[in-house]
């Protein structure tokens, strides 16, 4: 009998402020920059594209396409996405 499976979205495991803030930090702090914008797109999906939209004052459409594979956002989107996520950057 074949097993079958699903794709793994840690977007669904996602639950609060502190396991998104937490996501984005390991990221932050393991990844680059592609890996980082990745992170904020599974992180709005976890939150809900139309609530961070809506925080973020970007239209839902505009954030998928800024969020997504081979997206180039400007650095005011990721800014305000990460603000909407309940987070903030930092330099240390």
């Amino acid at each position: 009998m074949p097993l079958n499976t699903k794709p793994f979205d840690i977007a669904e495991h996602l639950n609060t402020s502190e396991e998104i803030r937490g996501f984005l930090q390991e990221v932050a702090a393991t990844g680059n920059e592609s890996d980082f914008i990745h992170a904020l797109n599974t992180a709005a999906r976890a939150k809900g594209m139309t609530e961070v939209s809506k925080q973020a004052g970007v239209t839902r459409a505009s954030l998928y396409k800024s969020l997504a594979e081979g997206g180039n956002p400007k650095f005011s989107t990721i800014s305000k996405v990460t603000k909407a996520l309940g987070c903030r950057l930092a330099v240390v």
